[in-house]
């Protein structure tokens, strides 16, 4: 356990930022079994995360990678863009090193799987706490062998070569949201979202929007996103 009177001096303070409610309280009751823990607030977009931050200043948010109407790297993002003080363990469905690597590059200190959230949570927290980037053997040996392969297999290296809101909007085209629905989800225009659509069908190299669907809906089947 973290106790307050290890090497903390004061209770840590913990945001949840995740938008399934069974498994967020199954993070709080788990978590507040910690003497040396204790939950701050509770959020499940970016836009009441950033509030609760500010108002709470939390030592710690664990983040979900696939939040209400955006994405949780965007929310990492936006904490590092503003400057406030809090260290950012992300949490996801996905052990890909894919994600991972997109979540460390945008600041956060750590990357957890779902699965291993029950048994890792409180490990995760304590090596970030202490100033140290954590991330899971699985998730660590498959981005040590991509930078051994140099390269990723080419399926793979095509969708790596999607910036995160690009990403963000291959995911959501995949889930069957059209241009207007993925423009109010993430509070932009449709001209931006079809600027979004037509980079991504360049960078993968897709001919047609039937094509870009396939392959977006394939991905999401796939990688669960």
């Amino acid at each position: 356990m973290i106790r307050p009177d290890s090497k903390f001096e004061k209770t840590c303070k913990v945001l949840l930022v995740e938008d399934h409610p069974m498994f967020r309280e199954h993070l709080a009751q788990l978590i507040g079994r910690d003497l040396g823990l204790s939950i701050c607030g509770e959020a499940d977009n970016i836009r009441d995360a950033m509030r609760l931050i500010r108002e709470t200043s939390p030592d710690i948010a664990i983040v979900d990678i696939t939040l209400r109407g955006s994405s949780g790297i965007e929310l990492v993002k936006d904490i590092k863009a503003h400057g406030l003080s809090v260290d950012v363990l992300v949490l996801s469905m996905h052990d890909e090193e894919l994600y991972a690597e997109r979540a460390l590059r945008a600041g956060a200190k750590g990357y957890i799987t779902k699965n291993e959230a029950s048994t890792e949570v409180l490990k995760a927290i304590r090596c970030v706490m202490n100033g140290d980037v954590y991330a899971s053997r699985q998730v660590t040996a498959r981005l040590l062998e991509r930078l051994a392969r140099k390269r990723a297999p080419v399926e793979v290296a095509g969708i790596e070569t999607l910036a995160d809101r690009e990403l963000e909007v291959f995911q959501m085209l995949g889930r069957g949201k059209s241009t207007r629905e993925i423009a109010l989800s993430l509070n932009l225009g449709e001209s931006t979202v079809e600027t979004y659509r037509a980079r991504i069908k360049d960078k993968l190299q897709l001919k047609s929007a039937a094509e870009l669907y396939l392959r977006a809906g394939q991905w999401v089947r796939e990688h669960g996103a």
